[in-house]
């Protein structure tokens, strides 16, 4: 029967790769033969073709990418794969990849000329090098003398940009941080993408500190698609020397990574530099994760009390309960270095529930001990997600029961990314939680994400001013408008409105200017134990007001 397709035989096979300046190898180190099939002489190893030994490809290729021709015949488990940036006598630079189809038995791939991959080195996105790449080119670099720096930004609350934007705008600020550093640093220094929110660069060490060029490339405010962002990052950094005896790149970005990590534990914007210490880390991480099953049970995770104070009186007006582990062994934990475990484990919402109880009963204790103390409120921090819990509303109607604290005693924190994930939803919920006796603040408020039109529709009673904006007010003239904003809408919609991260008078002294009503943070004290705070209370009470410090 005849058939119109065509029959591709070995001949055709050639014509096709030799056209496409494409060769096939094949690696047999039983036999020391590697083959070539293809465009051999185009890409300078027509010395090598068809057959030679693995001494002779050494010998082809320069000098100092010796080592690297050693990473495509050396021996590995099968499934492995190779990508190497190899530059041979007589030709240009060839990118090599291929795979380990039988442990020691042999390896196949593809050679090409390094135009031919361009594309798939860089990031769709950013048009940075990929990861893949940026470890090629990094070992490569890495074998010329001299002192380096490989740097790791991890772009903070990436998940709460998506929910709150969604992919698509969330990929647009990416794309427009990855613009930037491009743009930061000079030809030469290597630059990527090298995970879904981080970026890498490799750069020789400088009079100017590589992180500090990054974080000036990119912590500066940009807008997209009508909303203002506020990029913050975590960034790790270690500190490498070329030549002979470099590390390898693979392990130096694990190393970068493992900082990053570390930065994280300090909160948003935080840094760190890679050390012995960190190695611990890992299994330090698994012991914490046995630890804290059953610690809610056991009564070592409770809420500690942060004062939330009048600016116009120093008057106390309350406590935010903020979550703290009081391990038998390490000590007191911050909340940096457990939550995220608790996500991972499901935890939360045990954990929501337990926070709610205890900081109402706490509370409730204070009001009857203490009859000065009969307007006093405690806010309680909804986790991300929580808002969705199916128990959050009868848990709540249930510990107001047991506690008697009257409507609005306790109020619920909620995040803008919880709320304008589903703001139909999220408003059904809210008002259910406003009747059931619970008073509502919206967390973090200013960092750019909020619609105001349903900001109209929802029922909270406070807004919170994120305390990076707060803390920047004084030297930065955006930060700064971004405060008086939000203060002046909470007054337009006759909602209380309370400063995150007031440090000292002169910081509190500003936000009384600007008409704000409450602040909290440490110039006037640190989350506090039960029995901190009970002393806190009753000196506050004593000296009618609570004491700010004159300075941060």
């Amino acid at each position: 029967m005849p058939s119109d397709r065509w029959i591709w035989d070995a001949t055709t096979t050639l014509e096709a790769l030799g056209a496409a300046d494409v060769a096939l190898w094949h690696w047999e180190p039983e036999r020391d033969q590697l083959r070539f099939t293809g465009a051999s002489r185009a890409l300078g190893l027509g010395p090598l073709a068809p057959e030679c030994s693995s001494a002779a490809m050494r010998a082809l290729a320069l000098p100092q990418d010796r080592a690297r021709a050693d990473d495509v015949l050396r021996v590995q488990e099968p499934g492995s794969e190779i990508a190497v940036r190899l530059r041979m006598r007589g030709g240009g630079v060839c990118i090599w990849r291929g795979v380990w189809l039988e442990e020691g038995v042999r390896a196949a791939g593809v050679v090409a000329a390094e135009t031919k991959f361009a594309a798939s080195d860089l990031d769709n996105l950013t048009g940075l090098l990929d990861r893949k790449s940026f470890i090629l080119r990094a070992r490569e670099h890495l074998q010329h003398p001299g002192d380096y720096e490989l740097v790791v930004a991890d772009l903070d609350r990436l998940r709460r940009l998506n929910e709150a934007l969604g992919h698509e705008r969330a990929d647009l600020v990416l794309a427009a941080l990855g613009s930037r550093l491009a743009a930061a640093f000079r030809p030469g220094v290597l630059l990527s993408r090298v995970g879904e929110d981080e970026f890498g660069v490799l750069a020789p060490v400088g009079d100017v500190p590589t992180s500090e060029i990054l974080r000036h490339a990119l912590e500066r405010p940009l807008r997209v698609a009508g909303f203002d962002i506020h990029p913050t990052l975590s960034v790790g950094a270690v500190r490498a020397k070329g030549g002979d005896e470099a590390p390898e790149a693979a392990e130096l970005l694990r190393r970068a990574e493992l900082a990053v990590e570390a930065a994280k534990t300090g909160g948003r914007g935080g840094a760190a530099a890679y050390g012995r210490s960190l190695e611990s880390d890992g299994l330090s991480r698994l012991a914490l994760e046995g630890d804290l099953r059953g610690a809610i049970g056991r009564g070592e995770l409770m809420p500690y009390y942060q004062p939330i104070v009048r600016l116009s009186t120093g008057a106390l007006s309350g406590f935010e309960a903020l979550v703290r582990w009081r391990h038998p062994r390490r000590g007191l934990l911050a909340p940096d270095q457990f939550l995220p475990l608790c996500e991972e484990m499901g935890l939360m919402s045990a954990l929501g529930a337990h926070m709610m109880r205890e900081a109402a009963g706490q509370l409730a204790t204070w009001r009857n001990t203490h009859r000065a103390s009969g307007e006093l409120t405690v806010a309680v921090n909804l986790s991300t997600g929580e808002i969705d819990r199916p128990d959050l509303i009868p848990d709540v109607i249930q510990i107001l029961r047991d506690t008697g604290l009257p409507p609005g005693a306790l109020k619920l924190e909620v995040t803008e990314s919880d709320v304008m994930r589903d703001p139909d939803r999220a408003a059904v919920i809210l008002r259910s939680l406003r009747q059931a006796g619970a008073a509502l603040a919206l967390d973090d408020f200013g960092t750019g994400f909020s619609s105001l039109s349903y900001l109209t529709r929802l029922p909270f009673d406070t807004l919170k001013i994120d305390r990076y904006f707060v803390r920047t007010m004084a030297t930065d003239a955006g930060s700064a408008k971004i405060v008086s904003s939000v203060v002046k809408l909470g007054q337009d919609l006759d909602l209380e409105v309370v400063a995150e991260g007031v440090e000292n008078a002169g910081m509190a002294r500003q936000l009384l200017a600007l008409g704000c009503d409450y602040g909290q943070g440490f110039g006037y004290a640190p989350a506090l134990s039960a029995q901190e705070a009970e002393v806190y209370l009753n000196e506050s009470y004593v000296d009618g007001a609570a004491p700010v410090k004159a300075r941060g």
